[in-house]
């Protein structure tokens, strides 16, 4: 009997791992591509192009484009294919609602159950680096952009803090919906005249949020990061009247209110 060769050790998860690799970077690129404008709302995909502009193959681009229907950013054609989705006010702020309302859960749980202190340390870590941002008069593109780094850091920490994978999963689910994260509105409300008063109210309603869970007041916990959402709200809203409306990117994908 003819023996074959064993192929080396890793060898599938190797293959396997530079296939998920490939599909990962490919949707990081397409979900960019359609939130700075490149592929217009309502328009089809064009997967060959795509291809060709990517330099992958198709199968992760397939992929890819599945995942980004998942988050809601492309829709299924019924001939096949999949193209560019508009969102009108209502569907950003349900899904504003729900990622505050699922928030609200998980520090609540987090209140009652008792937060790991290592977690309430990182917490106050992180809030500490946002002051020091906060404490400048006016904040430039760079500190818009720690700033958002930061804001998500602490609030993948609240979520840890819940301990529920059930909980982080459906939150990290709500939080991918298209302008539903914590910070979504930010760097498009970076220019205007109040987008510093609205981080420094931002950021108290942060140490509140954290302050109930370390009293193990689950119902305020959850209060405060309920409205907290409604700051997201705020944003959607500047940022559907103002102006500029159709020179943002991303917003432009949001239909205004008729």
């Amino acid at each position: 009997m003819a023996s074959h060769p064993t192929p080396p050790l890793g060898a599938e998860q190797t293959k396997s791992g530079s296939t998920d690799s490939a599909q990962v970077r490919a949707q990081l690129q397409l979900r960019e591509m359609i939130l700075a404008g490149e592929l217009a709302g309502g328009a089809r995909i064009a997967e060959l192009a795509i291809v060709e502009r990517l330099g992958v193959s198709r199968t992760p681009i397939r992929a890819a484009l599945m995942r980004l229907e998942q988050e809601g950013l492309l829709e299924a054609l019924p001939n096949g294919g999949y193209a560019v989705r508009i969102f009108s006010e209502r569907d950003v702020s349900e899904s504003i609602e729900l990622r505050g309302t699922i928030e609200g859960l998980s520090v609540r749980l987090a209140a009652e159950r008792g937060a790991p202190q290592v977690l309430l340390g990182e917490a106050r870590q992180c809030l500490e680096l946002i002051d020091a941002l906060l404490r400048r008069s006016t904040l430039d593109d760079e500190a818009f952009s720690r700033y958002v780094t930061l804001n998500e850091r602490f609030h993948n920490l609240l979520s840890e803090m819940a301990g529920s994978d059930v909980i982080a999963k459906a939150l990290e689910r709500a939080a991918s919906l298209p302008f539903a994260s914590a910070s979504a509105f930010v760097v498009m409300q970076a220019n205007s005249p109040g987008a510093r008063d609205m981080l420094v109210v931002a950021q108290d309603q942060h140490r509140q949020a954290l302050d109930a869970i370390e009293q193990r007041e689950g119902s305020r916990a959850e209060a405060i990061m309920r409205e907290h959402s409604r700051l997201a709200q705020r944003n959607l809203r500047a940022a559907v009247a103002s102006h500029n409306f159709d020179q943002m990117p991303g917003v432009r994908l949001i239909r205004k209110r008729n």
